[in-house]
């Protein structure tokens, strides 16, 4: 392992740089974040770290109440903050979250895609039009959509950084998870593709893909699966190449369990 690491920093010096550099925060000091679905769980994490390195934080939610709850929090801890209630499957509500960031921030340098839904659990023949509308609707095209919004505002600024939250469903579907998963692939690709266009305006474009995270969107699939997702998620590694099927993902009866609307807004 070591000789791996020595011969890496010395073929590529600029790799040596970021491994040595890995662990010192970044100062965002005068740079402004955006952060949808940020009152809970990943978003509002990812909100809390980028206002502790500096930046004036935008927090957003369709819900006003937990958009005031998460200021305030936010705001115990000395960052600077302001939110908006915003539902990024509507034009309008878009919209009015870039908007309200330039006319109280002056600009928007970081955009973090974190919004998404999950309105279904099951068979994927069992899904209907309306489900697959609704979870391309918000978890894909809104993250476009938002991107094309701010790229204008990163370019005055001399350049910007945009983060898609997709998940590890993106590289292997998770059971009765089909339509969700399906999306969070699409957004592996979106990346892809806005990668090299924006690179020309010094907007970098990078996704992330979280496991099995103990939150609040994620409560209705963990307690059907009772916490055994490692028996359903093979090793990404080999589900490159393999694609098997656990013997516990076949509960049917677990199906039964999962009831309404899983969103993460």
């Amino acid at each position: 392992m070591l000789k791996a690491v020595t011969r890496c920093l010395w073929s590529n010096p600029v790799a040596g740089r970021r491994m040595l550099s890995h662990h010192i925060s970044p100062n965002l000091s005068g740079k402004v974040a955006i952060v949808t679905a940020s009152t809970d769980g990943i978003g509002l994490a990812a909100a809390e770290a980028l206002g502790q390195r500096g930046a004036h934080v935008v927090v957003s939610s369709r819900r006003q109440t937990n958009v005031d709850k998460a200021v305030s929090l936010l705001r115990s801890k000395n960052i600077q903050v302001i939110g908006t209630t915003c539902n990024v499957g509507k034009a309008e509500d878009r919209e009015k979250l870039i908007n309200m960031t330039i006319e109280q921030c002056g600009g928007v340098d970081i955009l973090v895609s974190n919004a998404a839904v999950n309105p279904f659990f099951g068979n994927i023949l069992e899904s209907t039009e309306e489900v697959w509308d609704k979870i391309l609707g918000v978890n894909v095209k809104a993250s476009f959509l938002l991107t094309k919004l701010v790229v204008p505002h990163m370019e005055k600024r001399g350049g910007g950084s945009v983060v898609i939250v997709s998940s590890v469903a993106g590289y292997q579907p998770m059971p009765s998870l089909g339509p969700y998963s399906v999306s969070k692939t699409a957004l592996l690709g979106l990346t892809r593709a806005l990668a090299p266009d924006l690179a020309q305006s010094n907007i970098r474009v990078n996704c992330v893909a979280p496991g099995i995270i103990k939150t609040r969107f994620s409560a209705a699939t963990r307690a059907a699966r009772g916490y055994r997702w490692r028996d359903c998620v093979p090793v990404l590694r080999r589900s490159l190449v393999h694609h098997r099927r656990d013997h516990h993902c076949n509960r049917r009866h677990e199906l039964q369990t999962v009831k309404g609307l899983a969103y993460r807004q």
